[in-house]
């Protein structure tokens, strides 16, 4: 026997041992984590929350570990011994498996991404038993079988000119949790196992990538063996490092080719700092130093994207990972910079967690469905299965930062919305590299973003990059966006009833500028390049002020839509009525009112009632305006006012028509607008 299998069998005794002491998981425990709601529906408890050190959310460092074993209760419910694959019941829509081929990947899925969650909890308690499951010993066993050919969850290596499929991101994720509780899931591997796992892993991992996040993917196979003492492509690896750095854009935000979306946050900027930590410092410390001055200036302007009350925008693809946006919070801890506020990062952070964890239609089946909230098929892509949601895990990374660690130290805080934002006010945040538009509004405790959509769906690989994930004018925390109606309904965006009498929205847009307050953005057709508009937006304390011009040369009919309001408890109440010249159709739900008002160009405003388009109800209304683009309508201002209060807030006429004049001037090609608090804006199209 030599030194490096004995020294594996001795870890592997002193593990055994300490399974006999095993950390077992009761009933009990998990009741405790667990609340039923009045109408039967469960969701997570904050058990004996700590309001000292957490006074906005009541949880701590345990708390985050006590949502993590909550969440993996759930998955171990399907698992009844080591043998059972972690394998749930497939959601009805078009996620995967569509076919047998696609199990093991499905199964693969399952096992790495709730390694997320469970890597944390074993580095503090390696003897942790679930429902009566040793879940070392499960992980280590599985990981085995995917390398056995007898095994209904073999993978096969790629073969020598294959190309990129899901098995390379999985295996990067779970070259993740190897990195991190190595002692572990590794080391009490035996060798002959180890030499044919590192066989398959390099096979993905030295080899193509797509080029985006998963280049992450080959990096962290590749560092891992290495770091291993396995021969590695140290060339390719480097070329792959080189690329990523590559894919940045400043002020903390890296390009997903094409994209800008969650995925520079719980991809890029969480792969940067812990390859970093657990791998480039030590072999590659150019390219850490690059990575981590990259993650510094996340705190600048990300945590302005998330609400007051620590509430993230309903943006962009794979939306069904949730709290997983948040892992750059907890891991600023890592890096210690004394300019962050790590009392307002946890807030936000822990806020997040208790957004979705807390809200009832999130489990089904023991475990989180695909979608926003509950299943929501409009919000989810072709790759994802019902194992996908676990990737939200990575949140839980953020249990690796120590106890002892400023981020769980400090007492949370509301940072800018306590002391810098004031009411009445409006607040813009410009990340100019990426054209990306942050708005708060202190009057309601929101968080909005305008951000990039260029995306065509005709013959589109990856048509879900035009649709309601990117193509909406703007996204609010407190308004998750609403899909598209085949009637014409529509919340947030414009839509045409183009050629093959459809309604079809805008989902190519030109940024232009971001200028004395207002943002500019050109936009057409896709299917009718004739059809175009130029759009600016200001943002007010209580919405926003639309002025966009047509420039269109044909003729099409034309919708927009404010944002959507679902049902709660009580029927939404509904009113429309006039304001110094101009109609106001307003619609409360008990939590929120919104309120559109046309200014010019448009020839009526109506309020529809919508079904299975919301993410929070299956039941919402919103308000559309509606008209007709014609060639004598060219160079028309169509303008609109789309604002909201909280639900019982009287509204004045000065709130629903800030305006006293809009005056446009052909010979300039702007719109000048006179406030009726005298305030003067110009709209240089």
């Amino acid at each position: 026997m030599n030194k490096q299998v004995a020294f594996a069998t001795l870890i592997a005794l002193l593990l055994l041992c300490n399974f006999c002491q095993a950390q077992t998981i009761g009933t009990d425990d998990i009741a405790a984590l667990k609340k039923i709601t009045p109408d039967g529906q469960q969701i997570f408890n904050v058990n004996k929350p700590d309001y000292t050190t957490s006074p906005y959310t009541g949880m701590g460092r345990q708390h985050w570990k006590d949502a993590a074993l909550y969440l993996l209760d759930g998955a171990f419910s399907y698992i009844k011994k080591t043998d059972d694959p972690m394998k749930f019941p497939k959601q009805e829509g078009k996620s995967y498996p569509r076919d047998a081929g696609m199990v093991p990947t499905e199964k693969l899925e399952g096992l790495c991404r709730t390694l997320f969650i469970a890597a944390p909890l074993l580095k503090e308690t390696p003897s942790l038993v679930i429902r009566g499951i040793k879940v070392a010993d499960y992980y280590r066993y599985q990981i085995s079988k995917l390398v056995d050919s007898t095994s209904v969850s073999f993978i096969k290596p790629r073969p020598q000119n294959g190309g990129t499929n899901q098995n390379l991101v999985e295996f990067g994720a779970l070259s993740v949790a190897l990195f991190a509780i190595p002692e572990i899931i590794w080391d009490p591997m035996p060798q002959n196992k180890k030499d044919a796992l590192a066989a398959t892993m390099l096979s993905y991992g030295d080899g193509p990538t797509v080029p985006s996040n998963w280049k992450f993917f080959n990096t962290f196979i590749l560092s891992f063996y290495k770091s291993k003492g396995y021969p590695v492509n140290e060339k390719l690896l480097e070329e792959y490092l080189e690329k990523i750095t590559q894919d940045y854009r400043g002020e903390g935000w890296y390009n997903d080719n094409p994209a800008y979306d969650y995925y520079s946050m719980w991809a890029f900027q969480m792969y940067g700092t812990i390859w970093s930590e657990y791998f480039g410092k030590k072999y590659y410390p150019k390219y850490a130093a690059k990575f981590l001055s990259n993650f510094k200036e996340v705190k600048n302007n990300y945590p302005y994207m998330f609400s007051r009350d620590g509430e993230m925008i309903m943006w962009g693809r794979s939306i069904s990972y949730r709290i997983g946006a948040t892992i750059p919070f907890p891991l600023m801890g890592m890096v210690q910079d004394t300019a962050t506020n790590y009392g307002w990062m946890r807030r936000i952070a822990s806020g997040v967690m208790l957004q979705f964890l807390q809200n009832p239609a999130l489990i089904k089946n023991n475990i989180p469905t695909l979608g926003f909230y509950g299943p929501f098929e409009p919000a989810v892509q072709s790759y994802s299965c019902r194992g996908s949601v676990f990737w939200m895990g990575k949140a839980f990374l953020g249990l690796l930062v120590p106890a002892d660690n400023p981020y769980w130290l400090a007492k949370e805080n509301e940072g800018p919305w306590l002391d810098t934002f004031s009411a009445n006010k409006v607040y813009n945040k410009f990340i100019k590299p990426t054209a990306i538009l942050m708005t708060d509004y202190p009057n309601i405790g929101a968080a909005e973003i305008r951000a990039w959509c260029h995306v065509p769906m005709i013959g589109a690989g990856e048509g879900y990059r035009g649709t309601e994930n990117y193509n909406r004018l703007s996204y609010n925390s407190a308004f998750p966006w609403q899909a598209d109606g085949q009637a014409g309904e529509v919340a947030m965006n414009y839509v045409f009833k183009n050629k093959e009498a459809k309604w079809e929205p805008l989902r190519l847009y030109t940024f232009k500028k971001f200028e004395d307050g207002v943002y500019y953005r050109d936009a057409e057709l896709e299917t009718n390049k004739n059809i175009n508009l130029q759009l600016a937006e200001i943002t007010l304390p209580n919405g926003i002020l639309r002025v966009d011009k047509n420039t269109s040369t044909d003729t099409a009919q034309v919708r927009i839509g404010h944002y959507a309001l679902p049902k709660l408890k009580d029927s939404i109440i509904q009113k429309c009525t006039y304001v110094k010249g101009h109609k106001v159709c307003i619609i409360d739900n008990g939590k929120y009112q919104l309120g559109m008002v046309a200014l010019s160009g448009w020839d009526k405003l109506e309020i529809l009632d919508t079904k299975g388009l919301n993410p929070v109800s299956d039941s919402s209304k919103i308000i559309n305006a509606t008209a007709t683009f014609t060639k004598d309508a060219h160079n028309l201002v169509y303008a609109t006012l789309m604002l909201w209060k909280k639900s019982g807030e009287a509204w004045t006429d000065k709130e629903l028509c800030p305006i006293s004049k809009l005056s446009y001037s052909e010979k300039d090609k702007a719109v000048t607008v006179l406030f009726s608090n005298g305030e003067k804006k110009v709209v240089k199209y």
